[in-house]
């Protein structure tokens, strides 16, 4: 059993190589044949490699943020795109499984219904939020849509689509069993300090566009804290690592420490709190009950663009799944260093405002567990995504 997987940034990396694991799991479970296999290739990064996937097109390569971004890349991800469906031609895989990134997605999955193959969307794209009519690209190339947010299943149903809600894949990670002290004698922290965390995003663009006022908040912060920057798998270490120390701290060197990871999940459980770009991050922070402040921007034309399609009161995760603001969000103009460093001078000491946000981030956890991930079960929404997937193609 051949299976193309295409995922195009650091979440789908993650999610694939959990669903990769999850399927081989079950596929040897099953009475099959001693010869049967179950082969994977697609679109990928470093994680879902490392589960067994043949990456035919590195996530790197498609991880672009924005309408005007991705106008301007539109030759590079045409050709990525071409390489894919080109690969799958070649190897004519028994079904496709594409994960969130619908810009390049929800062609993939088009090509491959007209070729008839079966093709699962895990991760679907958040059309809720804006652009609600593009449900039905969902409806006419999709075979089945695992969604992994509680309101999706419904709000898809009543489209027409064939959903069902999993759980959230974050909900089944363990807390990180690596103590405070080994991971700052790791990273050469002071494990007595109390440590912010900076997540600026996962792709280029959104890095750089989150950095500067981030990094402005550090130094106005000055040397009574220590901070932790994991960097996601989609960026070159290096890259990154020159952004944060030479590309915005040319006029004044950063005075506070600054260390930079590769764990986020770590590098939140042990901070006292944290910075973090809108997306999956906010999901990780609130898992991780890491009390943050949500902060995005985009370039005034995306933002001019979108706006005016919203059609969702909040633009947090965290606070959309709640229903109610459990974080702050700075967004667009509200995102400044001033009003990052009073927003976690508000949560940072014990109080009122801390023990309300850790309540709100423990009710999400909550709901993120999916049916039956409650009970304490790691790897059950992976589990039963792979389930799903696995008794489809019987």
């Amino acid at each position: 059993m051949r299976i193309l997987i295409s995922a195009g940034e650091a979440s789908g990396d993650m999610y694939g190589a959990q669903l990769i694991e999850a399927m081989r799991a079950c596929w040897g479970k099953a009475d099959r044949s001693p010869t049967s296999t179950l082969e994977f290739f697609g679109a990928g990064g470093e994680r879902m490699h490392a589960a067994g996937c043949d990456i035919v097109v590195d996530a790197k390569d498609l991880a672009v943020v924005g309408i005007t971004e991705v106008v301007s890349h539109l030759p590079k991800i045409l050709d990525l795109y071409k390489k894919l469906i080109a690969a799958a031609d070649q190897q004519r895989p028994d079904a496709a499984v594409v994960i969130d990134s619908p810009a390049f997605n929800w062609r993939v999955a088009r090509q491959m219904r007209r070729r008839g193959i079966p093709v699962v969307y895990y991760v679907c794209p958040q059309f809720w939020a804006w652009r609600q009519g593009r449900a039905k690209l969902l409806r006419d190339y999709v075979t089945k849509a695992l969604v992994i947010f509680p309101f999706e299943e419904k709000f898809y149903r009543d489209r027409g689509v064939d959903a069902t809600f999993v759980g959230h894949p974050l909900a089944d990670l363990p807390i990180p069993e690596i103590p405070r002290m080994e991971f700052a004698a790791q990273y050469g922290l002071n494990a007595d300090r109390m440590w912010i965390a900076l997540l600026p995003g996962s792709r280029r663009k959104e890095f750089r566009f989150n950095l500067p006022p981030i990094i402005e908040a550090v130094k106005q912060l000055g040397k009574e804290f220590q901070f932790v920057l994991p960097v996601a798998s989609t960026l070159d270490f290096q890259w990154a690592h020159d952004q944060v120390f030479h590309s915005h701290s040319r006029s004044k060197a950063i005075s506070p420490f600054v260390a930079l990871t590769r764990e986020a999940l770590p590098s939140l459980r042990h901070a006292r709190a944290a910075v973090v770009a809108s997306g999956t991050a906010t999901v990780e922070a609130a898992l991780m009950e890491t009390p943050f402040v949500m902060v995005y921007r985009v370039s005034p034309l995306t933002y001019a663009l979108g706006k005016p399609r919203i059609k969702v009161p909040h633009f947090a995760m965290v606070n959309l799944i709640a229903g109610e603001e459990v974080v702050p969000e700075l967004v667009q103009r509200k995102f400044t260093a001033e009003n990052i460093v009073a927003e976690l001078r508000k949560i940072i000491p014990d109080g009122p405002a801390r023990d309300a946000m850790v309540r709100g981030l423990k009710s999400v956890r909550e709901k993120l567990s999916g049916p039956g991930g409650a009970n304490g079960a790691t790897g059950y929404a992976s589990e039963r995504a792979a389930k799903i997937i696995l008794d489809m193609l019987k």
